[in-house]
C-alpha cells in the first residue's frame, strides 16, 4: 500500500512540475508521459481528481476542478470548497448555491452552463479551517491553468479570501470590490460572496449594481 501510494505521489509531482512548480532539488527519475503538461481542461480535471500532495486530500469526499463552459466569457472563482458541495459534489449548493444562480440568471442574463465555476483550493479543508499557504500553494497553478484554457473576458472572484489568493494583494476590500480591474492579461472584478449576502441581506443592491459591472464587461 505504501509504494502504491508513493507511486501516486509521484505521478502528481510530475504533474505539478509540467504545470509550472519548480523543485529545489532534481529529480534523476526516467520521466514518462505524465510529465506532459496537461493541453486540455478536461486533462487538468484529471489531474486535479487524482491530485494526493496535501493534507486535504485526506478529508474530502473528491475535489472539485470545475463546471460550466470551457470556452465561458465570465470565470467565477470562489476561495474554497464547502461541506456541502463536498459532500454533494455540487457547484451550486444550498442558499449560497441558489443565490449565485439567482445572480448569474436574473442579473448577468446567463445560465450556468455558459459560465465557468471554479475553487481557488479545490479541496474542502480540512476540519473546515482556512487553508495553509502551502495548501494553496498545491492548488495554485491549477487554478492559473485553467484560466489559460478557458480564457474567459472577465473573472470574477467571490469574497475578500478569493480576490487576494487571485491576485496575491491584501488591498481592502471595500476599496476594489466592484471595480475592474487589470489582472494579466484580463478583467477581473471582485464581489461580496453570496454568503455575505445571507448574512447582510441589505448589500444585495451592492451587489446587482457589481453585476451590472460586469455586464458591461462583456
Amino acid at each position: 500500500m505504501k509504494s502504491f501510494q508513493n507511486l501516486l505521489l509521484l505521478e502528481n509531482l510530475y504533474r505539478l512540475r509540467a504545470l509550472g512548480f519548480e523543485y529545489t532539488d532534481p529529480f534523476y527519475i526516467n520521466q514518462t508521459s505524465q510529465s506532459e503538461k496537461p493541453n486540455t481542461l478536461d486533462a487538468l480535471s484529471k489531474s486535479v481528481s487524482t491530485c494526493y500532495l496535501c493534507d486535504l486530500s485526506k478529508s474530502r469526499t473528491q475535489s472539485m476542478s470545475g463546471y460550466g463552459n470551457q470556452n465561458a466569457d465570465v470565470m467565477i472563482i470562489d476561495y474554497t470548497v464547502s461541506s456541502g458541495e463536498d459532500s454533494t459534489n455540487s457547484y451550486y449548493n444550498g442558499r449560497s448555491g441558489e443565490i449565485l444562480k439567482n445572480m448569474i440568471e436574473n442579473v448577468l442574463r446567463l445560465s450556468i452552463e455558459d459560465v465557468y465555476f471554479t475553487h481557488a483550493i479545490k479541496c474542502k479543508p480540512l476540519n473546515s479551517k482556512t487553508p495553509s499557504a502551502s495548501e494553496w500553494d498545491s492548488c495554485k497553478n491549477y487554478l492559473f491553468s485553467q484560466i489559460e484554457f478557458v480564457k474567459p473576458k472577465v473573472i470574477v472572484t467571490l469574497g475578500k479570501d478569493a480576490y487576494a489568493k487571485v491576485t496575491s494583494e491584501n488591498d481592502n476590500f471595500q476599496s476594489v470590490r466592484g471595480h475592474v480591474i487589470d489582472f494579466k492579461n484580463y478583467k477581473l472584478v471582485p464581489i461580496h460572496h453570496p454568503n455575505h449576502l445571507l448574512r447582510n441581506p441589505d448589500d444585495k443592491k451592492i451587489a446587482f449594481n457589481d453585476l451590472k459591472t460586469i455586464k458591461s464587461c462583456l
